[in-house]
Formats: structure tokens, sequence, C-alpha cells
């Protein structure tokens, strides 16, 4: 299976970020991608954090949510909408919900952020829980590809990363990550996590990211990458800026090294 993992530079204009997501995924359904995934806040990257309650939408309806129906339908993939702000509990929080479409335009698994990230070194200052109200399930869904093989793919969302029990509660063959790590610790961390996580559970991870100097002067790492099973990287996006980076997963991989070192196997905790 083909997938593409989409790397975007998005900012405060909402109708903008859409139709720099549409072009990519048109270029991956071009380049014969079965599965696209586009970075989590692909729709916007705002001023301010508060910025995601004007745009928040019910689950189910909205013109985000319209967007990505109607591409996949379009395009002919399922596409994963990296993140997106759902209604939450009141009035001053958003959910970060990653939602999945088939290529019919279905919405086939939602997924709220679980882990809310904060970072304080000095000169940066995160705190996601200001305006983001927490997930608290872990979801996967299946995706059948065209080889006839059923995938079992699970959902993440960038902080996710650093846990790895959630990887590990997914049981899955696919793990996507879709991602706005900062410079800062994306030049840190990003790859060695990624690595370990695909490592650890034998399976592919998919992780787009955004990538780039965003409009609000704010600063993401990119590098939006594929690893494979065995933690060798298969593609990545080495530099910043949109693009899509497209790679071929195959099902007898996984089987081979779950195989080899049935590891998963010999959990005992």
């Amino acid at each position: 299976m083909k997938i593409a993992a989409l790397q975007t530079v998005s900012g405060p204009d909402v109708p903008a970020n859409l139709a720099a997501a549409h072009d990519l995924l048109r270029q991956a359904a071009a380049a014969g991608a079965e599965l696209a995934v586009l970075p989590e806040y692909f729709c916007l990257m705002g001023q301010r954090d508060t910025d995601k309650l004007a745009v928040r939408e019910p689950f189910g309806e909205g013109a985000v949510q319209s967007f990505l129906a109607q591409a996949a339908r379009e395009c002919g993939l399922w596409i994963v909408g990296g993140t997106l702000p759902l209604a939450a509990g009141d009035d001053r929080h958003v959910r970060n919900a990653s939602l999945a479409f088939s290529p019919q335009g279905e919405c086939v698994a939602r997924y709220d952020k679980i882990h809310l990230f904060r970072f304080d070194n000095g000169r940066e200052q995160y705190d996601e829980s200001r305006v983001i109200e927490a997930g608290g399930t872990p979801q996967a869904f299946t995706l059948p590809s065209r080889d006839g093989h059923a995938w079992r793919v699970g959902l993440t969302v960038c902080y996710d990363l650093r846990f790895p029990e959630l990887y590990r509660a997914l049981q899955a063959d696919l793990l996507l990550v879709p991602s706005a790590f900062t410079h800062t610790t994306g030049q840190a961390h990003w790859e060695v996590l990624l690595r370990a996580r695909a490592i650890e559970n034998l399976a592919y991870v998919v992780a787009p990211a955004q990538g780039g100097r965003h409009p609000t002067g704010r600063r993401t790492w990119g590098h939006s990458m594929v690893v494979d099973p065995w933690g060798a990287v298969l593609a990545e996006r080495g530099d910043d800026g949109p693009g899509v980076v497209l790679a071929d997963l195959e099902a007898a991989r996984i089987a081979e090294v779950r195989g080899q070192l049935p590891a998963l196997d010999h959990r005992v905790l």
C-alpha cells in the first residue's frame, strides 16, 4: 500500500490552508497513494491559541469536515485530517481531533488528542490545556487496501509520541503521528521517538508534520517521515516547506519482523 505523509506550513487563514492541503492531496492521489495523512493543525495555525475557538466545528458538520469528505471522494483516497478543532464540553476549549475518511467520504474514525503539550525553556512557552480539552480513548480503524490486506491503523497526535503505553494499547500495523513539533523539541527528539515507537511495536509509523516558518512567526521542525517496523527511515522530507512524502508499505514486512523477533508475544506487563 502506498501512503503519503503531507507536510504543510499552515497559517491563520483557513481557506488558504485548505487550498494548500487540497493541492497536496491531489499530488498524493496522482502518485498512486491509497492513504494520505495531513499534519496536526493543517487547517489553522493561529496568532493565538484562542483562535481555534472561532473555527471549531460540531462533530459531523462544518467547512473543514466537508472539505475532508469531499477531497476523499474527489481523489479516491483514504484521508486522515491530522487535527482540526471540534466543539468541547465548554465554550473555552476545543477538542484537537484527528478524523479518518474513506474514499466514499465517510468519517470512519475520530481520535481526540489525549496528551496535551506543555513546554517552557524560558524562551518558548506552550500549554495546550489552556484551550484544548483532552480526549481519553485510544482509537484505531481498519483500512482494507487494494492488495487485499486489512490494515489496523492506530491514531495518535504529536505529543502522544512521548507516551509508549498508548501505542501498545493500539495493537496496530500502522501508527499515524500527525504533528506540529516545535523546532526545539523536534531537533532533539523527533526522529528517535518515531523510530522507537516503530521498533517497540514492530509496526509502520507515518508522521506528517508542520514544517517551516509560519506567518505567525512560530517555527516547526518538519521532517515528515515514514519508518518501517525495523526502525529504518523509508522516506523523509529533509527541508522546510510543504511537500509530499511517499512510501510503499508491505504487510509481509510486518509478518517477517514479528516472526523473526516475536517481542509482542513476549510481553509480561
